[in-house]
């Protein structure tokens, strides 16, 4: 056996907030003192770590100490504490009409997953996505004009397609908010999706770009140009919190996985 010493490279004072949120929900619990394996402060280094470096969850318990299942335990707790703390979608559209942003923008993202588990009636399976032709869930996500990440929906199977899941979980409060002036720009994923959210004209079939005219070509552009900053959203979560990337649990806790890390990211700054 070998030990070594390792440097966690997330900031302090995220540390001290995940803990903090931790110990409030051990006050709820009326927890007694020195009942638990881990204080908060190590629980809450644990949760980062598995946010952070993609461990496995034994790996981590063993590092603390503790035993498989209650490594589980205090992960998915931790979990819990932040996509709690995640912002409701109306709030962040209330906030954007109040810093007068010019448009928000939608874009969905799969999480990948090596525990799956349902089947349709077809024989294929709910979570496999023949888009990224992986197995995952498919999250929602809305980003600030810059690509500041600003909300996360729950998870859907990977089959289901964007404007679906968008249709689920977003929809109806992008229509007020458009009518209150605050538009969506998205990808030709979201097609038919309705008024105010804007969406690239696809080209007729078999014909090159130039078979639409020079306002639809222009508009194009500008909503890819416009689009492409946040594209930044997704590969801002993924790069920062890598669990985002594969994860090792029940697929079913993607969107709360998603959120904690977007509460995560918000913090960062």
């Amino acid at each position: 056996m070998v030990t070594y010493a390792a440097t966690l490279d997330v900031p302090r004072h995220i540390v001290v907030h995940l803990s903090r949120l931790l110990a409030a929900r051990r006050r709820r619990l009326n927890t007694p003192r020195g009942s638990r394996a881990l204080g908060t402060f190590r629980q809450a280094v644990l949760v980062l770590r598995w946010f952070r470096e993609r461990n496995c969850v034994h790996c981590l318990a063993r590092d603390a100490g503790i035993s498989q299942a209650t490594g589980y335990r205090y992960l998915h707790e931790g979990i819990d504490v932040l996509a709690a703390q995640a912002p409701n979608l109306h709030d962040v559209l209330d906030r954007c009409r109040g810093e007068e942003l010019s448009h928000v923008i939608l874009d969905g993202m799969l999480v990948e997953s090596d525990r799956v588990a349902g089947t349709r009636d077809n024989g294929n399976d709910l979570w496999f996505s023949q888009k990224h032709k992986s197995f995952g869930g498919n999250v929602q996500f809305l980003a600030a004009p810059d690509g500041t990440p600003l909300w996360v929906s729950d998870v859907e199977p990977g089959s289901t397609p964007d404007i679906s899941a968008a249709r689920l979980h977003v929809l109806p409060a992008l229509y007020k908010a458009a009518a209150d002036g605050l538009p969506t720009l998205a990808d030709k994923g979201y097609i038919g999706a309705g008024i105010g959210i804007h969406v690239p004209v696809r080209r007729p079939k078999g014909k090159s770009e130039r078979a639409l005219d020079t306002d639809t070509r222009t508009t194009n552009t500008l909503i890819r140009d416009l689009r492409a900053l946040g594209e930044r959203a997704a590969a801002e979560l993924k790069e920062r919190w890598r669990i985002l990337k594969r994860i090792t649990v029940s697929p079913c806790r993607i969107g709360d996985i998603a959120r904690a890390a977007l509460v995560l990211n918000d913090h960062w700054k």
